[in-house]
């Protein structure tokens, strides 16, 4: 079991920034990668970023890229989203989730990741 848990959450103007932490606990040393996916009111869930334990590649989202990045601090478990130039359109609740094994080898697909933590609201005012 891995335990997930999200904060940095908040309210910002349109053009500032914020910073997500994901602390995980539990068997987090046979985890895979870890993720960031987010879901807005009446909208489908969404990929926003992953980063590999091991190594530390990064993936992104077409729509976040060059104004998110995700980073990771092994010996804390803890993953970091740090969001700059935030728009109105990233307003969404912002989950970390963790990922076991390579299985596709993509990133972006929900479904391949076994943990979720239980949110944090991002909101974002035009």
């Amino acid at each position: 079991q891995v335990q997930l848990v999200e904060s940095g959450g908040g309210l910002v103007q349109a053009g500032g920034s914020l910073r997500l932490a994901c602390a995980a606990s539990g068997r987090t040393f046979s985890s895979y990668a870890m993720g960031w996916f987010r879901q807005a009111p009446g909208k489908e869930r969404e990929f926003v970023a992953a980063i590999r334990w091991s190594g530390g590649s990064t993936y992104y989202a077409d729509s976040v890229k060059g104004r998110f990045t995700i980073s990771r601090d092994n010996a804390k478990n803890t993953v970091y989203l740090q969001m700059n130039s935030l728009k109105p359109e990233d307003t969404a609740v912002y989950y970390c989730a963790a990922k076991m094994r390579s299985y596709s080898g993509r990133y972006d697909l929900g479904y391949e990741y076994a943990y979720w933590g239980q949110g944090t609201q991002v909101t974002v005012s035009s």
